[in-house]
């Protein structure tokens, strides 16, 4: 196979502040099975399962990293480059129990305390700004600030640098039960490792196709002509799942378009690891607040994202822009919640959209396809998927190989219950 050379290049003049020397591994590293690693005997390989994953988002990333760390034999196809879309534009937050009550609960449970587990394994926060923070709930309304002019303190409870007008702060989570990392770090890093340590393969190419031979997956083809013979393939495609017939014929993957942007503050040493999450009233919403968020990352700068609307998925995830209302929109809500953020106080590093992959019953599709055998799915995360990236993929590596998920049971989730119904 001729070697396939991808750049896993996050920002390297930010690198230094999460403690990772420039010449770092994680900087330029070549995606191949090579002389390098410890290669297993013949028969070893023979005995492998080989495992075909689809997709180089955070799903598809966890995937690969858990099942080759159990002993298949991995190979992961992207088709544009890995933490492009999504989990390289999420905001990367991570909360313990704020989904209890729902269908996602116990998944969410196991992945954030994985997520601990694994910064410990992969040296989180010096590799992708893993790290516990406070987070707070608070409420801007523009037309209080209006007739709070030359007020700069807005509330004792609140961290210093939030020194514009605001009301009933709230706290929401702690070191204990909230966190964050960055999140194309993050996948880059696991990817890093699953490359090194357990010999994954990667292939940059688009799927065409899954061959299936009496009910059974067989290969994937990808565009061009080659086929990739599998024992087992998990697609992990997120909102391009709608792109793939076998799955659109099953059910629908809708996408929700979140714009973002991440400033540069001139004095990022006031800027303390507080997340927020606001009520924002702003003129032009009618009356009705909105909730975009704030989180300040180690390595200097400040994540704020919000909105959001439904949106076509395009074939091209590079593709996606942000749109010029909604990314003013967000620079004015930065202003607004500190004066370090302001216009000329900060540089704008970004303005950035992504696609999240949304199911019509707002439950994430995890498990084997019907009517397929060896063939699974991972997809429908929405705005959950780095939180839930780890236990989705340590669960898929069971059920691929073990036959059952024990980390979390994949019941609720199996897109078998799509069957029988037909998909709006």
């Amino acid at each position: 196979m001729a070697a396939v050379s991808v750049s896993l290049s996050p920002s390297l003049a930010h690198l230094p502040l999460l403690g990772i020397p420039r010449n770092s591994r994680i900087s330029a590293i070549t995606l191949i099975r090579s002389s390098s690693l410890s290669s297993p005997s013949i028969m070893e390989e023979q005995q492998r399962k080989r495992v075909v994953v689809c997709g180089g988002g955070v799903i598809g990333v966890c995937t690969a990293y858990f099942l080759a760390k159990k002993g298949a034999a991995v190979t992961l196809i992207e088709k544009s480059s890995v933490a492009c879309a999504a989990s390289g534009k999420a905001g990367g937050f991570l909360a313990f129990d704020w989904c209890d009550g729902g269908a996602i609960s116990k998944l969410a449970r196991a992945s954030f305390n994985l997520h601990r587990s694994l910064a410990e394994e992969l040296d989180g926060p010096r590799s992708y700004g893993y790290r516990p923070l406070d987070t707070i709930s608070l409420t801007i309304d523009e037309e209080q600030q209006r007739r709070s002019a030359g007020s700069t303190r807005s509330n004792p409870a609140v961290p210093s640098w939030v020194d514009r007008p605001c009301r009933n702060p709230r706290t929401i989570g702690t070191t204990a039960t909230t966190a964050q990392v960055h999140p194309q770090f993050f996948t880059r890093t696991l990817l890093s490792a699953a490359v090194d340590k357990h010999g994954v393969e990667v292939v940059i190419g688009k799927l065409e196709s899954v061959e299936v031979e009496g009910s059974r997956v067989v290969s994937v083809a990808l565009q061009g002509g080659r086929v990739i013979e599998a024992a087992a393939v998990v697609l992990t495609l997120g909102p391009w799942s709608s792109k793939l017939p076998l799955l659109s014929s099953l059910f629908r993957v809708s996408g929700l378009k979140a714009h973002s942007i991440v400033l540069e503050p001139k004095d990022p040493e006031a800027i303390s690891p507080h997340a927020l999450f606001l009520s924002y009233y702003h003129s032009s919403h009618g009356g009705k607040p909105m909730d975009p968020e704030v989180y300040p990352r180690p390595t200097g700068e400040v994540y704020i994202c919000g909105m959001s609307a439904e949106a076509e998925v395009p074939d091209d995830p590079e593709s996606i822009m942000g749109d010029p209302e909604s990314i003013q929109t967000l620079k004015r809500v930065a202003g607004n919640v500190s004066s370090h953020l302001m216009e000329g106080e900060a540089r704008v590093k970004a303005e950035q959209a992504c696609i999240l992959p949304c199911t019509d019953d707002g439950v994430p599709i995890i498990g084997e396809v019907p009517g397929v055998k060896g063939c699974y799915v991972a997809t429908g995360h929405s705005c959950w998927g780095i939180l839930n990236g780890p236990a989705t993929g340590a669960a898929m590596a069971e059920l691929v190989l073990d036959g059952c998920a024990s980390i979390v049971d994949l019941a609720v989730f199996s897109p078998s219950r799509f069957v029988g119904g037909r998909r709006r």
